[in-house]
């Protein structure tokens, strides 16, 4: 009889215990789902420069933030000081998206980082130059034989002085090359510690309408310049509409950069350590757009050409792969 009692008094408690542990973990599991719903993050790596304007347009009005709301997302957003960063935070796994100049992207994609390109981000020519000393003595691209040049390896100034050098029967053994970044190069140069840089905006903007340097030569009929944003592939398969949430974000950017270019320098001036005035300047030389035209395919089919051809790549980029105009077709059938 206390054998029978002992035993019901067991099943009891073990029945309470269980009802408990799977009570509890219903309840957890539920909130968990309901949790990444609510908050699915993507982690934007970023690079303070003019040639991303748009991006930064659209984080300063809201536009990034409501767009993603509305998929019911959110983002993280980390700066770095180059694209050749950016790619290692995102082979790192510590970001979904990068967006950057065409070179580095085509790099991070040779090497094996499984990502895409979906959409355009900007192109201008005079975005990127080489620049010297006010008082050098250099007068040409055929003039840095043999000379200190300051560009960030793996980027897109990189190609440029690639292809003035080509142009000119030089290559990039021809010089010294150092790599510094973007931010490091205004005063390696004005201190004197190399010859010449290979910079973009708003850098060009700054040095040369204080005197402190001039343009030897810039993109102009030589490189369009492409800048584009990628994402993870994996995280864009599994998350498409957050990737045409931010789409629709720059999209909406662009509308004010054409229609109230003042608002959108005064919006973001500041991220860039310039004054209103010359942000204004500095966006008439890009032309800011999501589409990727048959033209900034072809510009960046070149870019990929050119860098496999001349080493800088050791292998080659399936550019039907790695362009993925999807997100893009799909928001053009909704207007």
């Amino acid at each position: 009889m206390k054998r029978t009692k002992l035993v019901v008094t067991l099943v009891l408690v073990v029945a309470l215990v269980l009802g408990a542990v799977t009570g509890c973990g219903k309840s957890d599991i539920a909130k968990s789902t309901d949790s990444k719903k609510e908050n699915t993050v993507v982690r934007i790596a970023a690079q303070p420069y003019p040639l991303y304007t748009p991006v930064y347009v659209a984080k300063n009005l809201g536009f990034l933030d409501e767009e993603l709301k509305k998929v019911g997302a959110e983002y993280e957003w980390l700066d770095f000081k180059s694209g050749p960063l950016v790619n290692e935070a995102v082979a790192a796994g510590e970001a979904d998206l990068g967006f950057m100049a065409d070179l580095p992207a085509i790099i991070a994609k040779s090497t094996g980082q499984d990502i895409e390109v979906v959409s355009n981000v900007a192109y201008g020519e005079k975005g990127l130059a080489v620049l010297v000393k006010s008082d050098s003595d250099i007068t040409s691209i055929k003039d840095l034989k043999g000379k200190k040049v300051a560009y960030a390896t793996g980027s897109y100034a990189q190609h440029l002085l690639a292809l003035l050098l080509d142009k000119e029967g030089l290559s990039l053994d021809d010089v010294e090359s150092i790599n510094l970044a973007g931010g490091d190069q205004p005063a390696a140069l004005t201190n004197g510690e190399v010859d010449a840089i290979v910079i973009w905006e708003q850098f060009i903007s700054q040095l040369t309408s204080s005197g402190q340097a001039k343009v030897l030569a810039d993109g102009t009929g030589i490189k369009r310049g492409n800048m584009i944003t990628y994402f993870v592939k994996d995280y864009a398969e599994q998350n498409p509409d957050v990737v045409k949430a931010y789409i629709r974000a720059l999209n909406r950017a662009n509308e004010v950069l054409k229609s109230d270019p003042d608002k959108a320098a005064k919006t973001v001036a500041g991220d860039f350590g310039v004054d209103e005035e010359l942000m204004k300047k500095i966006i008439a030389n890009f032309d800011y757009h999501t589409e990727l035209t048959k033209e900034d395919i072809e510009e960046i089919t070149k870019v990929k050409d050119f860098s496999l051809q001349s080493g800088i790549i050791s292998n080659d980029v399936n550019i039907d792969e790695f362009i993925n105009t999807k997100y893009l077709d799909e928001i053009a059938k909704e207007k």
